[in-house]
C-alpha cells in the first residue's frame, strides 16, 4: 500500500469543486462516478483514492455506464487530439489495414448488437488482442457484456486517475 501522497493528489484534493469536476469528467463521463469520487476527498493516499474509483464504479447503474461508455471512441479510432485516447490504443496505430478494417467492422456490428461501443481497456494491448477480444465478445448477451465494460471501465479509470495524480504538471498545465 502506498505510505506517501504524491503533489498531483495534493492538487487533487485541494482543488476546487469546478475543477475537480471536470478532472474527473476527463477520468470518465459518468457524472454519478465523478460526483462519488470526488466526494471522498481529500484521499491521503493513491490506493484510497483507487479504492473509491472502484466502489463508485460497482454502484453505478445502467444508466450510469451508457453515460461512461458514451465519453469513449471506438477501439481503432481515438478521438483527434485526444493524447489520453492515443496513447490508450497505440497498440492499434501499429497495426495492419487489414486489422484496422475489421475492427471497425466488429465494432459497429458490436454497437449494432449492444447498443454502445466495444470497450476494452486497451493499456499495453496490441491490435490483435484487442481484436481477438471483440471477436470473443460479441456474442455475450447484453447483461454479461454490461459486467465486463463495468470492469473495464474500473480498469481504464485506475490507469486514468494514476496518471492524473502522479504524472507531474508542466507550467502550462500539460501533462
Amino acid at each position: 500500500m502506498t505510505t506517501s501522497a504524491p503533489p498531483g493528489l495534493a492538487r487533487f484534493n485541494a482543488a476546487d469543486r469546478p475543477d475537480v469536476a471536470a478532472l474527473l469528467y476527463e477520468v470518465c463521463a459518468s457524472r454519478a462516478w465523478g460526483a462519488a469520487v470526488a466526494a471522498g476527498r481529500p484521499y491521503r493516499h493513491v490506493d484510497a483514492l483507487l479504492d473509491a474509483s472502484d466502489a463508485a464504479m460497482a454502484g453505478l447503474t445502467a444508466g450510469d455506464l451508457a453515460e461512461a461508455m458514451a465519453g469513449h471512441p471506438p477501439i481503432g479510432r481515438p478521438k483527434p487530439g485526444d493524447a489520453t485516447s492515443a496513447r490508450e490504443q497505440r497498440g492499434v496505430s501499429d497495426s495492419d489495414d487489414e486489422l484496422r478494417a475489421e475492427l471497425l467492422e466488429l465494432n459497429l456490428a458490436y454497437q449494432e448488437r449492444h447498443g454502445h461501443v466495444f470497450l476494452i481497456c486497451a493499456t499495453g494491448r496490441t491490435g490483435e488482442e484487442m481484436l481477438t477480444a471483440l471477436r470473443h465478445r460479441i456474442g455475450n448477451d447484453t447483461g454479461t457484456e454490461r459486467e465486463i465494460v463495468r470492469a473495464e471501465l474500473g480498469k481504464i479509470n485506475r490507469i486514468r486517475l494514476t496518471h492524473l495524480v502522479t504524472v507531474e504538471t508542466t507550467a502550462e498545465g500539460e501533462r
